[in-house]
């Protein structure tokens, strides 16, 4: 099934990104670490043009150590960017940021860094915002769409971050690119089937990542066939109806949540080679 979540908010954002672009020094947009390629916004690139651009792998301490490495290197291949890994409880971002940001702009004349951050729904690009300027600026939240306006944060003498809502593109493709926004929580819960992306993950976590499954809900949850790990997720949480019928919507999301909550262990959901990225 395809998935489609474009808010109206979100055609409004890009329109202003476009208008606010030829002012800006420097691009920053966060990614989420564990779908680096699915989380980026092919129409960051289109409407940057030749800003350069730091790429930020956020929650860097939820994906795979590897495989983050892997797309640092591989992002980073691009003429005018830069990737770094990140995560909330990293210290001393902002003089690593600041050193980064000058050193892909040069020298702007009396004036501080103006760097536009973009993101697209849930990658914690507020929770960046708030590490950055080392205090509560932007409003969090574990739900996509929190930032609705455009604001101007002054960060130091030598960084000021041009705040903009996160928006999507309005078809996500390929398909497997909505799938896994919907598993990590870069669209609302609300715009698909809980049991359809269960299914999704279940078939990704069998064949990367199984010893994960044994670990959270025990042996009996590896099984054969992928579209039989929600109901062994259900009964081995004990998600059971009348005859011992697993009631496979609480089975799914449990399996969700788990994921997104990190309770299956630091993973990523893809790699360079699966996206054709390096």
């Amino acid at each position: 099934m395809a998935i489609h979540w474009f808010p109206g908010h979100m055609a409004t954002a890009r329109k202003e990104i476009r208008g606010a672009m030829p002012d800006v020094d420097l691009v920053i947009e966060v990614l989420d670490a564990r779908i680096p390629f699915s989380s980026e916004n092919p129409l960051v690139s289109e409407l940057r043009g030749q800003t350069k651009c730091i790429k930020i792998l956020n929650k860097s301490d939820l994906a795979d150590r590897t495989v983050t490495a892997e797309w640092l290197r591989a992002l980073s291949a691009t003429a005018g960017v830069t990737a770094i890994a990140h995560h909330v409880r990293e210290p001393k971002f902002l003089p690593v940021l600041s050193t980064l940001a000058r050193d892909l702009v040069g020298t702007v004349r009396n004036r501080p860094v103006l760097a536009m951050i973009l993101g697209i729904p849930n990658v914690g690009k507020s929770t960046v915002i708030n590490t950055i300027a080392a205090r509560t600026i932007a409003k969090t939240g574990n739900k996509p769409a929190v930032t609705k306006l455009q604001q101007r944060i002054t960060v130091s003498r030598e960084l000021v971050l041009l705040d903009t809502p996160g928006f999507l593109w309005p078809k996500l493709s390929p398909e497997a690119c909505g799938y896994r926004l919907a598993v990590t929580g870069a669209i609302s819960d609300r715009a698909f089937d809980f049991q359809d992306i269960a299914a999704f993950a279940a078939r990704f976590l069998l064949s990367r990542y199984p010893e994960r499954l044994t670990e959270l809900y025990g042996a009996k949850c590896l099984v054969a066939n992928p579209d039989d790990l929600v109901d062994a997720v259900g009964r081995a949480r004990g998600f059971l109806g009348k005859g011992s019928v697993v009631d496979l919507q609480r089975a799914a999301e449990r399996l969700i949540h788990d994921l997104r909550d990190g309770k299956l262990g630091p993973l990523s959901l893809e790699r360079p080679e699966d996206c054709g990225v390096g």
